[in-house]
């Protein structure tokens, strides 16, 4: 006896079978028990997800020789010869090839016969979308006013091209893509049925890349059991699917955490010289920083077999990263067919990962903080391969920066700008205690200790430090040369300077500014 392939062994015969389809086998079911039986039935949804199935089980049900039911008997010669396709009062027309008027007339000269043996004439018009507008406008009259022994099932993944006409007669149930879950779990039992040996983790990547289709998982099922000689392991089926292994993904995503741009290049080129698909890695990458998200958002499933490393990431990125990150991966995996080639393409998105990393400019010692909430002193060098703390109200731990006095270089640092930046490149510092900053700014700099610039550069140092700061600022003589200090502050004053720093975000500096009378002075001397 010829092999029979899994989709076909294994397609459903009953309603009992039916799987993923809960809403619709629990309408028809009901209809068939109250015997409120409609004329015509349309079944929309993508491919592999039981329409054909369910219209077959439809008939059985209709014409079965123990009675209409929902639970047809599968051993009267009705329901064996429905199932092998060989029942004559089933009509099963593929609109793809009979689109025109000429096969619609026929297939209503047809109708008005009685069924030969059973009670029913079922007629199943697959793809019926793709008919003719001459030909819909011909079955009118037919969905209108069928003659009682006519039962219509239509079927299409693209209902959108069905003239309303023809949806205002139907009763219309809509098939939902299955599951992974509920694929993964049928295809165990299959194995189990089949008496193969298959590793959970192999179901859930076929599950994965059947994207919903139930027929399309038992086709790659059987591959994979060819491919793998019956040794079904998540290794053998990832090299037949071409799929990238979460180790990979995980390795970028941790060098991009470190923002290690090498790292993340290194795991790139390991991927190509194994010929894995980059666009598959785009996309699975996407899926990895979505269960991140979630994890970070709600509670993550506690069957998710990468729960760990998922919880590890979730620890590293801060959540608007991960957002950041997701839809660079998704751009990056719709810009693919345009880059030079696939793995520039691939790299250019990490490339870009590190890039719009984002970074708060600090160029002193930084604190990098293990998930313990213990930490250790980094030196920073203001290079992309720098480990950045994360902000500790957004990951439950204290992330926070060491200051080492040295107060001019923390003022050129900070992401301020126009009268702010000023106050924090022209004050002084007096002391400090961790949270407590004391400042001083000369009295020629008075305008300078205004509570919206006082404000503006708390909040830059509670960024910089990751914890809120407080601050004081004196107005006083500072260390500084007075003269010096006054053609300074003469310069900042003036109203016209003044108006190019706020408005036009420009830049004094003060190392740029000599006294009048020291200029004076020296043209003097000479």
């Amino acid at each position: 006896m010829s092999y029979q392939v899994l989709a076909r062994k294994w397609r459903p015969r009953t309603f009992d079978a039916v799987v993923g389809q809960e809403h619709v086998v629990k309408a028809l079911t009901h209809a068939l028990e109250q015997n409120r039986l409609h004329h015509a039935y349309l079944f929309t949804g993508t491919r592999g997800v039981g329409k054909t199935t369910i219209a077959r089980i439809l008939a059985k049900s209709l014409n079965c020789e123990t009675g209409i039911s929902a639970t047809p008997c599968g051993t009267c010669s009705t329901c064996t010869e429905i199932d092998s396709g060989r029942f004559v009062d089933l009509m099963e027309i593929d609109a793809a090839t009979n689109t025109g008027i000429d096969d619609m007339r026929e297939l209503q000269d047809n109708a008005a016969y009685a069924p030969t043996r059973g009670r029913f004439k079922v007629i199943v018009i697959d793809e019926v979308h793709m008919l003719s507008k001459a030909a819909f406008n011909s079955m009118l009259k037919t969905f209108e006013e069928p003659p009682e022994h006519i039962k219509f099932v239509l079927a299409t993944t693209d209902p959108q091209k069905i003239p309303v006409t023809v949806l205002s007669r139907c009763l219309q149930f809509n098939l939902k893509q299955m599951p992974a879950a509920a694929i993964s779990s049928h295809l165990a039992r299959v194995l189990a049925a089949e008496e193969i040996d298959g590793d959970q983790a192999a179901l859930r990547l076929i599950a994965a890349a059947a994207k919903g289709s139930m027929r399309d998982a038992l086709s790659l099922l059987d591959q994979a059991i060819a491919f793998s000689a019956g040794d079904l392991s998540e290794a053998s089926v990832r090299a037949m699917l071409g799929t990238v292994d979460d180790s990979f993904l995980f390795a970028i995503l941790r060098a991009v955490a470190k923002g290690d741009a090498r790292a993340a290049l290194a795991v790139a080129d390991d991927m190509e010289s194994r010929n894995l698909s980059f666009d598959e890695a785009l996309q699975d990458l996407a899926a990895v920083l979505h269960r991140v998200a979630f994890a970070q958002s709600a509670a993550l499933p506690d069957d998710d077999p990468k729960r760990e490393s998922i919880l590890e990431l979730a620890n590293l990125f801060a959540p608007e990263e991960v957002q950041l990150y997701y839809q660079i991966a998704l751009h990056g995996r719709q810009d693919l067919p345009f880059a030079p080639d696939v793995y520039a393409g691939f790299t250019m998105s990490l490339l870009r990962m590190l890039a719009f990393r984002p970074d708060d400019g600090a160029s002193g010692a930084a604190e990098d903080l293990a998930a313990s909430g213990e930490h250790s002193n980094a030196e920073t060098s203001g290079q992309p391969g720098d480990v950045r703390p994360m902000p500790a109200e957004q990951h439950g731990r204290a992330a926070q920066r060491a200051f080492d006095g040295n107060w001019p270089a923390l003022a050129k640092s900070l992401r301020v700008s126009g009268m702010t930046r000023q106050l924090a490149q022209q004050s002084e510092l007096k002391s400090f205690d961790r949270d407590v900053f004391e400042l001083c700014v000369p009295a020629a700099m008075k305008h300078l200790t205004d509570k919206g610039y006082l404000d503006k550069l708390k909040e830059a140092l509670r960024q910089h430090f990751g914890r809120p700061i407080r601050i004081s600022v004196d107005v006083g003589v500072t260390t500084g040369n007075s003269a010096q200090d006054h053609a300074v502050a003469s310069i900042q004053q003036d109203a016209f300077v003044r108006g190019l720093v706020e408005n036009m975000d420009a830049t004094i500096i003060p190392s740029s500014i000599r006294p009048v009378n020291s200029a004076m002075g020296s043209i003097d001397d000479k």
